[in-house]
């Protein structure tokens, strides 16, 4: 029993460590994170449904989840091929479209679930 927790100890510290490597070396993970912080403080202000909150954390866990699997892809790309390849840079080219298709759809429900409510708060201050 204690070797079980001890692994799953080590199996978050793993997990941890890969958080850690992302935001020490992908320079748009500080992108994600200062636009996050952003969407966050932002709702916060507008105080959101938690309908909304809802969504929003999910398409934040997506848009976070394809920018670490993109930089796993790359990792495991130039440990397979350290010379370049045509395969390599389709694989790394898939990856990077996939954070490109989630901060879209992340930029789009923001608009939807931020902009109404964005433009109730600041419509009087510009006589709308």
């Amino acid at each position: 029993m204690i070797a079980f927790f001890r692994s799953r100890i080590a199996s978050f510290g793993h997990a941890f460590h890969g958080w850690a490597y992302v935001i020490r070396t992908q320079k748009n993970a500080w992108i994600h994170a200062t636009l996050t912080t952003l969407v966050v403080i932002l709702a916060f202000w507008l105080q959101i449904p938690a309908r909304d909150w809802a969504t929003l954390v999910l398409i934040t866990a997506v848009v976070w989840s394809a920018e670490f699997f993109n930089t796993a892809i790359e990792a495991v790309v130039d440990l397979a091929s350290p010379v370049h390849h045509p395969l390599a840079k389709v694989g790394k080219d898939v990856g990077a479209a996939a954070v490109l298709i989630a901060a879209g759809a992340a930029v789009l429900i923001g608009l939807l679930l931020l902009g109404p409510p964005l433009w109730n708060k600041l419509s009087p201050f510009f006589g709308f």
